[in-house]
């Protein structure tokens, strides 16, 4: 493959992520750090991974799993971010969380962060691929219904 096949190859790919139905589930507010910068001068690129971590596991901590045995949980099998514009101390990111595409025992998300003084523009997105696993047996697991419900339930919260 040439590599101009493989650049048309991505760009559909990214171009058919962007388009994938999504549904916004969670929203908070990150704190930008002094320490979160770079020698530049901006956010460093591994933070943004950190503040979609964040907004991830306090979705994951407002949702009901109580049914769910201990040993079944997430596992991130694919992670990406796109930085759109710098973000810069100090300041809020307000971070959004959707899902996409749910399956058998795996489901997408996706995060878009933006400020809180400018809340329309987004800073950078993100995309993550989660696979339900049995801890136990290192194997993906059937998603439960209750946790299909569970990821369909909206928990807008702006305030950490």
């Amino acid at each position: 493959m040439s590599g101009e096949q493989q650049a048309a190859a991505v760009s559909t790919a990214d171009a058919s992520a962007a388009d994938a139905p999504r549904r916004l589930v969670f929203e908070m507010e990150i704190p930008i750090r002094w320490g979160d910068m770079d020698a530049v001068g901006h956010v460093n690129n591994t933070v943004y991974f950190r503040y979609m971590e964040q907004l991830r596991i306090s979705w994951f901590e407002s949702m009901d799993l109580s049914a769910e045995p201990d040993w079944h949980g997430p596992v991130i099998v694919d992670a990406r971010c796109s930085f759109l514009r710098e973000l810069r101390y100090p300041g809020t990111v307000l971070a959004r969380h959707y899902i996409g595409e749910i399956g058998r025992s795996s489901f997408q998300t996706y995060a878009q962060m933006a400020r809180t003084d400018d809340p329309a523009t987004v800073y950078a997105e993100g995309a993550v691929k989660v696979v339900w696993i049995d801890r136990r047996q290192r194997r993906s697991v059937a998603l439960s219904e209750q946790v299909r419900r569970e990821l369909l339930l909206p928990r807008l919260r702006l305030a950490p």
